[in-house]
């Protein structure tokens, strides 16, 4: 943990405060960032123009989209559960928020001393996220049973046997770079990659992981709660509006969260060489941007992905994880133990 100056002790409830609020903003222009980023590089895979006539670039489509969907007609069955369908966008959104508060976006230094851009840091930080993640299966589930629809709720027991047969083993992988790093703070695990990164130490934690996350943001091959060929659109289908919008943004803002988290467990964080770290101007921006690119060509791979491989049956889903996924991760977890004894953690 960072020793911080007693004169600024009394302010961290506020200063805490405003970097959540700019945080929230940020990760609401990141997601519409994901959407465009997606749309023209789907297009570009599949020799098309994508979004082009509204602003340059088609940048402001984003903004037409917005419009739509806050002044679409807001939609709802005769006999969905009131309680359940109003309400289950904004659980759905909450697991992304108290996610966010624990992820660090980036560092700065101060005269040779590292500050993590942290709404919060914890000693438990990193089974904290995997927690908060896990909550977005109840709001799944809220949106699905309430809507009072079997395609919604065929969406939603696909989405449970996906996200448990997963889970388990992303979170093996998580614990074996804990256990290798001696931690299970996400800063103090970002940081121990100044020399060498994870993925470099632990190549089959990363496949393993990064398959896992696919899976638990329902990402192709692996969006079978949605499924437009056999469910319309899963336990999204009888939302609109900015129910749907909400839904359609904590997607892409969990993908997004995703890829910060794929940068900070095993491409090094924003770690950079000393030089860069005690220049006065570098050490303000490089290790943020730094960060933030690595995040960026994470998320183009997920998307590329989507187009890269056919969606799997649900049999398919399920035998990947506990057939070879599972197996894989505890192999991987006695590596990382065996590593750590090796380094002496």
């Amino acid at each position: 943990m960072i020793e911080i100056p007693e004169l600024i002790v009394p302010f961290l409830p506020w200063i805490r405060g405003v970097a959540g609020l700019a945080l929230v903003g940020a990760i609401f222009l990141g997601a519409m960032g994901a959407v465009w980023i997606e749309r023209k590089l789907s297009a570009d895979i599949q020799f098309r123009y994508g979004p082009m006539r509204v602003g340059k670039f088609g940048l402001l489509q984003l903004v037409a989209d917005a419009i739509k969907l806050f002044t679409k007609e807001d939609l709802r069955p005769k006999n969905a559960d009131r309680l359940l369908f109003d309400n289950a966008p904004i659980f759905l959104m909450s697991s992304v928020f108290l996610m966010l508060v624990a992820i660090p976006v980036g560092a700065v230094f101060i005269g040779g001393v590292e500050y993590p851009l942290a709404v919060t840091e914890m000693d438990i930080s990193i089974l904290y996220i995997e927690a908060m993640s896990s909550i977005s299966i109840f709001g799944v589930f809220m949106m699905s049973y309430g809507s009072n629809n079997k395609y919604s709720l065929l969406g939603a027991f696909r989405n449970f046997a996906r996200m448990v047969g997963y889970e388990v083993p992303l979170g093996i992988t998580v614990i074996s770079v804990a256990v290798m790093t001696g931690s299970l703070n996400i800063v103090e695990i970002a940081q121990g990659q100044g020399l060498v990164w994870n993925i470099f130490l632990q190549p089959i934690g990363f496949v393993v992981f990064f398959i896992a996350l696919m899976a638990d943001m329902g990402r192709l091959p692996f969006d079978q709660n949605e499924s437009e060929e056999e469910l319309v659109a899963g336990w999204i289908t009888e939302y609109s509006g900015m129910r749907f919008g909400l839904g359609f943004f904590a997607e892409y803002i969990h993908m997004i969260l995703g890829s910060f988290l794929v940068a900070l467990l095993f491409l090094g964080g924003w770690n950079v060489p000393a030089f860069v770290a005690n220049n006065p101007v570098l050490g303000l921006i490089a290790p943020t941007g730094f960060l933030l690119l690595k995040a960026v060509l994470v998320l183009c791979t997920i998307v590329m992905l989507r187009w890269a491989v056919p969606r799997y049956r649900i049999d398919q889903v399920v035998d990947l994880s506990w057939k070879k996924l599972l197996p894989l991760s505890l192999l991987n977890l006695v590596w990382a133990v065996g590593l750590g004894l090796y380094l002496g953690v």
